[in-house]
């Protein structure tokens, strides 16, 4: 039986502050401020509303505006409505968005926040109906990624040529779609040399042995409850009478499920998103989602919100001129009432590094007001890049004039070696049975057990049938180690004992977390080490304590890490952002630069190759997020030229780049293609017809544009300034050793058996063994990155 107690989880409903009558006789100036769509969209309060917001039309107004005239017209009390969200910022300022309106702070809102931490708080109540303790903990990718590993060497499975890793991805994909074990269809049982399902039916009855789930569980779980389980559905139905869900675009097809089950008996259902930037399928997303909102829901009522606050008129019309390719798609057309502004700037270069030069230069002009703008802060400007890789150019560029950057996207706090360490601890002083986080520690800072003595204790565990810490006891009780080895392992075992004996006794988990540190050695550990990075770690250790305060107790904070990895800087330096195109969904920038809009590049040929069609839709919708993400001026650039890994390759400017409205662009793109003097660049803006520009440069317009796309076939690959009067050592010795796993853009991924010179042997886990260059191959975990 669950023990989920109606009063118990709705206990806030008889402490909301305010009643239905009162809300209800309050005035409604929340509504005041919304244009004729976004009131439309907050009023229709019964049965199921999409609302279809375009880029920077007020999505987020709109759907706290609808929170708040639920509760202010008595509808709903707080803990009635469910309002989901993908990210936990999103919830922060969607929940601070309704205080203001109704002037004062929220309270007994229960279920507004990510699918996630909505789903943790729900399959806490309900565990044991999946074979789990309430205690459970939430594996991160490490921890996943390491028992996976157990699994596949315990079944003599080679595991460099089929990588823990790879079954990661897999079993993530298939929980993204809501198949259990069982359900895993027939055409993908063959995946993972035909043993995908074998291991993720093995992996998932470990988790239960661990009492432990990862990130798809917490969404598998509850669809498994809901259906399994009638009468607890039908009891949340009751209870959560309104669902408000945001950026509905990006669902995956477990949580499009979950959201369904959830609003089929009473259909009030809000979901806000936009189809035109569902730009995450590589992650599970499913555009189908949104587009058949209407099938799925019958006489649901679709608002468009289309009037924009963020871009001007030609940054809006050349977005929506590339977009409009776009087959599948519910369609709406945006408009603003901002004055016209500058056209869409396109320019050429002659390779990666003189378009890194130039907009450098562009950035320092427009920070000294010298383009025809007033002054633009280096906050007020970024770069969104496709591929991680662009980045390295515009990295070295700016280190070379001293202009301060930011990469937005790169190693976060929390998945520091020094942070994941710490955290195995707290665990341990949760939850003891633990096994993963006990591997990570039991043996750092060395206690003298090497892999020989960690393996007794597995053994003794398996032979025992507990876990690895009880494991442990057993060995140390028979005897089976001795030396300084027995008498650490000893004091480690006792300390976990102590620590978790002090957590459930309510001490003070700042405290305690300190304690912990300091008698397990950790701390120790890094004040004598002498390495350059010690100290950075021991600060981070610090910083770590400290955000601690914000919890009450470990548990807590260790499910905030889990479900957020997210460390903000407070760093208040002006610096220019650069970001991939995909960490700069939901941002907006007064002046933004997209460069390398090639062929292969952008759209992405990996992308393409993959789900045709699809793929380059999705690529479009990738494109028009870059554009809307523009306030005031937007510059796309290319290049003919660009070195990937080692080897220069002539490019072709971007399909989507003939996709823009003529009369919405401005070319830039001096006289001679691509490149000779910035010419018309180094103008302020105006100047000739964008005809005579185009022609001038021979590119943009047709026919010439598809006369150089014609030509480009025929011409020899070009060669950069710096390199023109050099020789290019062709027969560089290969980089990679055997064992590595590589990506090649026809034959996919493999495992290096065998080097000579700068030739490889390459097992390709689809096409068999093949002898390549070393310089068409790329790493495995770059594969995201190949433009060709």
């Amino acid at each position: 039986m669950s023990t989920f107690d109606e009063s118990d989880a709705f206990e806030a409903a008889a402490s909301v502050p305010l009643s239905r009558r009162a809300m209800a006789a309050r005035p409604a100036p929340y509504l005041d401020d919304l244009n004729p769509a976004q009131r439309q969209a907050v009023e229709a309060l019964d049965g199921p509303v999409l609302m279809l917001a375009g880029a920077g039309t007020g999505k987020t107004k709109a759907l706290t505006a609808r929170i708040v005239h639920l509760l202010a017209t008595g509808r709903a009390r707080p803990n009635e409505i469910l309002a989901v969200t993908f990210t936990n910022k999103a919830a922060r300022e969607m929940k601070l968005r309704v205080g203001r309106n109704l002037g004062e702070a929220v309270e007994g809102m229960p279920w507004m926040g990510t699918f996630h931490s909505i789903c943790v708080k729900m399959l806490r109540r309900h565990a044991e109906l999946v074979g789990l303790k309430s205690n459970f903990t939430i594996l991160d990718t490490d921890d996943q990624i390491r028992l996976l590993k157990q699994l596949v060497l315990a079944a003599n499975i080679d595991e460099k040529r089929w990588p823990a890793r790879m079954l990661a991805g897999l079993i993530d994909h298939w929980k993204n779609r809501a198949w259990t074990p069982a359900k895993v269809p027939a055409a993908e049982a063959s995946a993972f040399n035909n043993r995908g399902t074998e291991l993720y039916e093995q992996y998932q009855e470990r988790l239960k042995t661990l009492n432990a789930v990862d990130f798809g569980d917490l969404l598998l779980h509850m669809v498994t409850i809901f259906q399994a389980h009638p009468d607890i559905l039908e009891q949340y139905q009751r209870w959560l009478r309104y669902i408000l869900v945001d950026e509905y675009q990006d669902t995956n097809v477990a949580q499009y499920l979950w959201l369904r089950l959830l609003a089929q008996g009473h259909r009030n259902i809000c979901c806000v998103g936009d189809d035109d930037q569902s730009i995450y399928g590589w992650r599970g997303a499913e555009v189908g989602n949104i587009l058949r909102f209407e099938k799925d829901f019958p006489g649901a009522r679709v608002v468009r919100l289309e009037q924009n606050y963020r871009s001007t008129p030609h940054i809006l019309a050349a977005a929506s001129g590339v977009i409009a390719a776009n087959a599948g798609r519910l369609g709406k057309t945006l408009w603003t009432e901002r004055e016209t502004g500058e056209k869409v700037r396109l320019i050429g270069h002659w390779d990666g590094e003189e378009e890194a030069r130039w907009i450098g230069e562009e950035i320092e002009a427009l920070q000294r007001g010298t383009r025809g703008f007033d002054p633009v802060s280096l906050d007020d400007q970024a770069i969104l890049v496709r591929a991680s890789h662009q980045m390295r150019a515009f990295e070295d560029r700016f280190l070379t004039i001293g202009l301060p950057y930011r990469v937005i996207g790169g190693p976060r706090f929390y998945e520091r070696q020094e942070i994941r360490d710490a955290m195995a601890y707290f665990r341990l002083a949760v939850s003891p049975a633990d096994d993963l986080a006990f591997e990570r520690v039991v043996n750092t800072p060395k206690r003298g057990l090497g892999d020989k003595a960690v393996q007794s204790i597995q053994l003794a565990a398996r032979g025992a049938g507990a876990n690895l810490i009880d494991g442990a006891r057993e060995l140390l009780a028979q005897g089976g180690i001795g030396g300084k080895g027995a008498g650490q392992l000893r004091a480690f075992v006792d300390g976990v004992d102590r620590w978790h004996a002090a957590t459930l006794a309510g001490a003070n988990h700042i405290e305690l977390a300190e304690t912990i540190l300091e008698e397990s050695g950790y701390t120790e550990m890094w004040q004598n080490d002498k390495t350059p990075e010690a100290p950075g770690r021991l600060e981070n250790l610090k910083e770590l304590i400290k955000a601690l305060e914000q919890f009450e107790n470990l548990q807590g904070f260790l499910e905030h890490v889990a479900l957020i990895m997210d460390n903000e800087s407070e760093d208040v330096a002006e610096k220019v952002s650069i970001m991939t195109l995909h960490a700069a969904k939901g941002l907006e920038f007064p002046v933004v630069f997209l460069p390398g809009w090639e062929d292969g590049l952008f759209p992405s040929q990996r992308a393409m190759d993959e789900t045709g069609l699809k793929g380059l839709e999705e690529e479009r919708r990738l494109a028009y997020v870059g554009i809307t993400r523009a306030e005031r001026l937007c510059t796309i650039s290319f290049a003919a030229n660009r070195r990937v890994y080692g080897q220069w390759q002539s490019q072709l400017p971007s399909r989507f780049i003939d996709e823009l409205p003529e009369d919405h662009v401005e070319v830039l793109t001096p006289p001679g293609l691509y490149g000779g003097g910035y010419g018309a660049a180094a103008q302020p803006f105006g100047g000739s017809r964008i005809e005579e520009r185009a022609t001038r440069a021979d590119v943009y317009n047709s026919p010439g544009w598809k006369r150089m796309q014609d030509n480009a076939a025929t011409r020899p690959v070009a060669q950069p300034r710096e390199s023109r009067n050099q020789v290019i050592d062709l027969q560089a010795v290969s980089a990679f050793t055997e064992g590595d796993r590589v990506f090649h853009q026809k034959f996919g991924y493999g495992t290096i058996v065998g080097i000579e010179g700068d030739k490889l042997d390459v097992a390709f886990d689809k096409a068999g063994v093949k002898k390549l260059v070393a310089r068409f191959v790329v790493p495995a975990d770059r594969a995201d990155e190949i433009p060709f």
